[in-house]
């Protein structure tokens, strides 16, 4: 099978990238899931030590700059992230299937609590920069192997993230106004699983795939009652274009929306080093749009039904089980996770999806940051699409292990390696072998 023409931004990338890091300053947690209690709305400023090989950023503080910066309220932090990866065998393709894509976030946050404008609101936006979209065509599964960059293609310059957020009671109320991008980031968060970026990179073990993605403007509320105890809403606009603001769709045209709705637990048990915190969380969503019901429609002779109104549940867990020390500020020790969901049959080609994992966290002695984790995902197609459109669909299983070694702490490199079997849901389909390395670093 031919290979589609690549084009290379790299030299373009990170060029931008070093242009921008010259304005940085450290931007708290924007790229991991969000915490499952309140955070305080003044944060200290990190440490930025003299030595590269301590600071949590490659181009340090300048002499005190970017932390200036941050106790005014403004930060900038650009993350690069790329790597190599290779489909080794099976799949669509082995022929030159293999690629170095990557993409830069740009992230900024204005905190007008630390400006003494608004107490508890801030305002955040990200922008990306990508180049090539990685191996997903080759080896033709359900799932992305490598969803840091995902298919996200060649982008110049993207806005593709910003809200406003307002906290309240003591940070027990938190609302977002904006364009919240992906539902990932909120509902459904596992901290163990982590995302794309730090932990798992097959999409399917970051997030669960039954729950459909809103990428446009919405709004977002989360309550904690209690410290063990969150409840959250949202809706947001499933008809955006990427490379427009957003408005257009969200305030013109028809009246679409998708609704969120998660009810969690975050305990912390008892254990011989400390408190083990857990999560174990329930939720549905809605989409409004009109999807086409699966039915053979034997060359056009049978009408295509449609249906308005989908719907689907989901439920997920995250616990640590072993701790190795008493120190409440170390996370070193053995957890697992696990997700469900379902989605309905006969508009979905996945109708059931579940994955298990286990991460441990400074397993190597000396080795306190480095984690190395372990999971298996499997989406089971629709029994409807089966039976009336494709006899040959069945189920995608993925297994991937992955060691990501904090070489600085502005740099992480993580192999990875993943086996896919039965790509995109075929039974006659070969499992792919695929594997690389993935680069983070912290400008």
């Amino acid at each position: 099978m031919s290979r589609r023409p690549r084009r290379h931004r790299v030299r373009t990338g990170l060029a931008t990238i070093t242009v921008l890091g010259l304005l940085q300053a450290p931007l708290a947690a924007q790229d991991k899931p969000p915490a499952t209690a309140p955070a305080p709305v003044e944060a200290a400023a990190p440490s930025f030590p003299d030595s590269l090989w301590t600071s949590p950023t490659l181009t340090g503080d300048w002499g005190g700059a970017r932390t200036e910066l941050a106790n005014l309220g403004f930060s900038l932090a650009p993350n690069l992230y790329t790597g190599y990866v290779h489909n080794y065998r099976g799949g669509l393709n082995t022929h030159n299937a293999h690629d170095w894509p990557g993409i830069a976030h740009y992230n900024a946050e204005l905190d007008f609590a630390k400006m003494k404008l608004i107490p508890g609101g801030s305002f955040f936006f990200r922008a990306i920069q990508s180049w090539n979209d990685g191996i997903r065509g080759d080896v033709g599964s359900l799932s992305t192997p490598y969803s840091t960059w995902g298919s996200s293609g060649d982008n110049e310059i993207l806005v593709d993230k910003w809200w406003y957020r307002q906290r309240l009671l003591d940070d027990r109320i938190e609302l977002r106004l904006g364009k919240l991008l992906n539902v990932i980031d909120l509902y459904d968060a596992s901290p163990y699983a982590g995302n794309m970026y730090t932990r798992f990179s097959n999409y399917w073990l970051v997030a669960n795939p039954t729950i459909p993605v809103a990428k446009g403007i919405g709004a977002n509320l989360k309550v904690w009652p209690t410290d063990w105890l969150y409840v959250q809403a949202g809706a947001m606009d499933p008809d955006q274009n990427q490379r427009k603001t957003g408005f257009d769709t969200a305030f013109h045209g028809p009246c679409r929306f998708q609704g969120y709705w998660e009810f969690g637990l975050t305990p912390k048990w008892d254990g011989p080093n400390g408190k083990l915190p857990g999560q174990y969380r329930f939720g549905w969503w809605y989409d409004s749009r009109t999807k086409t019901v699966f039915r053979n429609t034997l060359g056009g002779a049978r009408r295509t039904a449609t249906e308005t109104g989908d719907v689907g549940f989901y439920v997920g867990f995250d616990q640590l089980v072993i701790k190795e020390n008493d120190n409440p500020k170390d996370s070193q020790g053995l957890a697992i996770f696990g997700r469900y969901g379902y989605a309905h049959r006969e508009v979905n080609r996945l109708a059931h999806f579940w994955s298990v994992g286990t991460q441990y966290q400074g397993l190597v002695p000396t080795r306190d940051k480095d984690i190395l984790g372990f999971g298996v995902a499997q989406g089971i197609m629709s029994s409807v699409f089966r039976h009336e459109l494709n006899s040959r669909a069945d189920r995608e299983t993925v297994y991937e292990l992955y060691y990501a070694v904090e070489v600085f702490p502005w740099l992480t490199i993580s192999p990875d390696f993943q086996v896919i079997t039965n790509p995109g849901g075929l039974k006659d389909r070969r499992d792919a072998i695929v594997g690389g390395v993935r680069f983070k670093v912290a400008l």
